[in-house]
């Protein structure tokens, strides 16, 4: 089969099978969150049966967030070079296996371990997601394609955290991971059955690992998509710092049970799904790059509406939630438009792109996470004051960067 007749047939693969794309990509794609968000409920009793603090159960989340980010450098770029295929199934074997090891520790430390290598092998399922959705659509298409990666991506932290709460009624924590494990399995046999190769050999970066890792260095030289990564990387740090900090914030604070902090963190989940709908609706009927303005703006608003609440007396909940609501769910708007518009023109390049995209919002989340709970249990200065510095930055990189080269 030439060159030509084999993208072809790719073409006919994502429009025969465009539902099919949509579920499994979006379900890789939430690998990252997948592996926090049912994880996130039982965070204190973990915590109470490691005999740990605070701050080193929430290193679990940041060694995890440290193997998502370091994964995608060597997956996105061996993606580009040998196919999306190959690493993609052995990154979901090496996460179930993780998984299941997980149940068996006995300590923080080994915790701390596993979910560093929990993130190098969920990395391979989110960098390489979204390269293959570049593989397969550009320009409006892939913004409007992006949008429904998101949505599905959404569900997850609206049935993980009510999972896993769910899970704790009958079972510790260890369930938690047997979960993870077999949803990891169910995966696997997705892609293997399911989702073909769909980076042709003629389109592959030529010189092996060294020629990718080429391509990173011409990404990181082009100024307007590092401005793209950047404001993608603090909108989602800022929601990696929520992750952290929310669930001991709102059940040791203010004392939300653990199914009722599920169901909030759902309602968040929820709007990460309305909002990736909404860029895709408005995607070529308006400038993506006032969709991108609009959801940084209402971000930094809502960042700034939460530090503020700092300083009712006594701390009311609602004016923890609704800022909250605002800062998470334009996750969805800004994510599916940056998105989008960083990998337009990258073709062969597209896993090295969103290696580096990934890059930048699991590192951020992994250099904040740890610090939200410095302050304990009993305050969210810390997270209110990371969210802000996040969110205000990400609207300003866009003022700077972004607004101006295209004003």
């Amino acid at each position: 089969m030439n060159h030509a007749e084999e993208k072809t047939r790719l073409k006919k693969t994502a429009g025969g099978k465009h539902l099919w794309l949509v579920v499994i990509l979006g379900a890789l794609s939430a690998f990252g969150p997948l592996s926090m968000d049912m994880y996130l409920p039982s965070l204190p009793f973990l915590t109470k049966d490691l005999q740990t603090t605070t701050s080193l159960a929430q290193m679990s989340i940041t060694s995890c967030l440290i193997g998502l980010a370091i994964g995608q450098m060597v997956i996105g770029p061996l993606s580009d070079s040998h196919g999306r295929r190959g690493p993609l199934l052995a990154g979901l074997i090496l996460f179930t296996v993780t998984s299941f090891l997980c149940v068996m520790i006995t300590s923080i430390g080994w915790l701390i371990f596993l979910r560093f290598v929990q993130g190098l092998a969920g990395s391979a399922g989110l960098v390489i997601s979204r390269a293959i959705a570049r593989d397969y659509y550009s320009g409006t298409a892939l913004t409007k394609f992006f949008s429904m990666l998101m949505a599905v991506n959404g569900i997850f932290p609206i049935l993980s955290p009510i999972a896993g709460g769910f899970i704790l009624r009958f079972t510790s924590w260890h369930g938690v991971f047997v979960v993870l494990g077999v949803i990891g399995f169910i995966l696997f046999l997705g892609a293997l059955f399911g989702l073909p190769e769909s980076l042709p050999s003629a389109e592959r970066v030529s010189g092996g690992m060294a020629g990718s890792f080429a391509a990173i260095g011409r990404l990181c030289r082009d100024g307007q998509f590092i401005s793209y990564a950047a404001v993608q990387g603090l909108i989602t740090g800022a929601m990696f710092c929520y992750i952290a900090g929310s669930s001991f914030v709102l059940q040791d604070q203010f004392h939300v049970s653990s199914l009722g902090f599920s169901l909030f963190f759902a309602i968040n989940g929820f709007g990460i799904v309305m909002m990736s709908q909404l860029a895709g609706a408005l995607a070529g009927r308006v400038d993506e790059r006032k969709i991108l303005r609009t959801g940084t703006l209402i971000a930094a608003f809502g960042s700034i509406a939460l530090f503020g609440s700092l300083l009712l007396r006594p701390a009311q909940l609602f004016a923890v939630m609704i800022p909250l609501f605002f800062i998470v769910s334009m996750v969805g708007l800004v994510n599916s438009t940056a998105f989008s518009m960083a990998m337009q023109g990258q073709g062969k390049a597209a896993g090295s792109a969103s290696a580096i995209l990934g890059l930048g919002m699991n590192t951020i989340g992994a250099l904040l996470s740890p610090l939200v709970g410095l302050g304990g249990s009993q305050t969210y200065f810390p997270m209110a004051l990371l969210i802000a510095l996040c969110d205000v930055g990400g609207f300003l990189v866009y003022l700077l960067f972004i607004g101006r080269r295209t004003a």
